[in-house]
């Protein structure tokens, strides 16, 4: 079962469909991975064989690449087979998930709050009650809102109109 389990898990098999395969519950799965080290061995290494083969692809496709192919016609009845590059051009989508993941440092994405003109957030100070004060209105306000909405017959609750 070692054997097949890496093989499995090199075509990308997840611990579900392991237990599929072996026709057994996913905790059998857990279970023998911790009772059999050469079982969780042969999982861990199929598994980063995976994704190592995914990584480098996502690789390739992050910087373009080009690879041959061949066409195949007809000429004359003639069945021609004519060996070509095809190039693949670098896809933007996959740069930016690369970069994000390989140097968040440097690419992740930054949410930084500020103030009037670019300033610091002003906060202001209020005791618990007067905070559950204002959620309460606010909450209130929706509910109201919504209520409304419904009377008009805007069962969606989207805003009124006038």
């Amino acid at each position: 079962m070692v054997k097949q389990a890496k093989k499995l898990c090199l075509l990308g098999a997840t611990d579900k469909q392991l237990a599929e395969f072996f026709e057994v519950h996913v905790s059998n799965i857990d279970a023998w991975k911790n009772t059999h080290p050469e079982f969780g061995e042969a999982l861990r290494r199929g598994k980063e064989g995976a994704d190592a083969v995914v990584a480098q692809s996502l690789y390739h496709r992050a910087k373009g690449y080009k690879h041959i192919a061949f066409k195949m016609f007809q000429n004359d009845g003639v069945v021609l087979t004519k060996r070509y590059v095809e190039h693949f051009a670098p896809d933007t989508t996959a740069c930016i998930f690369w970069l994000k993941n390989r140097r968040p440092d440097l690419w992740r994405d930054r949410h930084e709050l500020t103030g009037a003109n670019g300033g610091p957030v002003e906060t202001l100070d209020v005791s618990k009650i007067e905070a559950a004060r204002a959620i309460a209105f606010m909450l209130e306000e929706g509910r109201q809102a919504v209520l409304r909405a419904q009377k008009s017959g805007n069962a969606a609750g989207k805003k009124e109109t006038a």
